[in-house]
């Protein structure tokens, strides 16, 4: 009787239904220390930043601040930093990663092994979206003192803030694929990234702003994740939730298609 052994070299990748569990799970554990073994200042540095805003806009102006929409200012300003934060770094921790490795030559690391670019675009997407999630939870305790916040929508606060931090990963996956240096980055998150950010209505109601100014705020991808989120702690929106939900859902969709296809396709990658 023969006995028929069948050995798995080190080699050959190991295959569940066609997802390479193994090397997808190292590829979001890498991204996940590259930030953690730096947690000062990927992690603490956003928060002393948040807080600063806090002291500036809040505790150094309190009683000059009229209420908006019947909650304080520091209620309203809070969701509207945390969301800062969360966008920040989700789009950072991604962008960062794919530029450093082109520089530094080290992006053989993820090419050479079988990982198809699908596993590729959820292994970066992923470990952006944990330092986002991260950072966000972090500054909301250390918010919270000075903005008292309640939760109304437990629903509103999970999805955006999760859907806000897929949406930034990929979007900073493009940008770290398409940059060739870390000036290009920077330019993207100084002209780009952060103006959006402080135009989406962080500080203020969008309704206040003057003729076309509010209703062109209102094509801002960032104004209904901010808006959305802000609606899950105080129960007011200055927009349509649901035209926020399928705003951000079809946004991360397309996204997502580009960022597997460039994956496949190798632009700016394999060359």
């Amino acid at each position: 009787m023969t006995r028929i052994t069948h050995a798995i070299t080190p080699q050959q990748p190991r295959d569940y239904h066609g997802v390479n569990w193994e090397g997808l799970s190292t590829l979001y554990r890498r991204e996940v220390l590259r930030f953690w073994k730096v947690a000062f200042q990927t992690l603490l540095s956003p928060v002393v930043i948040t807080l600063l805003y806090m002291m500036v806009f809040v505790v150094a102006m309190r009683g000059a601040r009229p209420a908006v929409d019947g909650v304080s200012f520091a209620q309203f300003v809070g969701p509207g930093l945390i969301m800062m934060s969360i966008l920040n770094n989700a789009f950072a921790n991604s962008s960062s990663s794919l530029v450093q490795a082109k520089l530094m030559g080290t992006a053989v690391d993820f090419l050479t092994p079988p990982l198809s670019p699908a596993e590729l675009s959820v292994g970066f997407t992923a470990g952006a979206v944990t330092r986002g999630l991260l950072v966000g939870l972090v500054t909301t305790i250390t918010v919270w003192p000075f903005s008292r916040f309640g939760i109304v929508h437990p629903w509103a606060i999970l999805y955006f803030s999760v859907m806000s931090s897929i949406v930034l990963a990929l979007v900073g996956v493009v940008t770290g694929l398409w940059a060739e240096k870390f000036d290009h980055l920077a330019s993207v998150t100084n002209f780009i990234v952060t103006p959006m950010t402080f135009l989406s209505g962080t500080f203020y109601r969008v309704t206040n702003l003057p003729a076309p100014f509010g209703a062109l705020s209102k094509f801002n991808p960032f104004f209904y994740m901010i808006d959305g989120f802000r609606y899950g702690f105080i129960g007011r929106s200055d927009g349509s939730v649901l035209v926020g939900v399928f705003y951000t859902l079809g946004l991360a969709i397309v996204l997502a298609v580009a960022v597997l296809q460039i994956f496949r396709t190798g632009w700016r990658l394999k060359s």
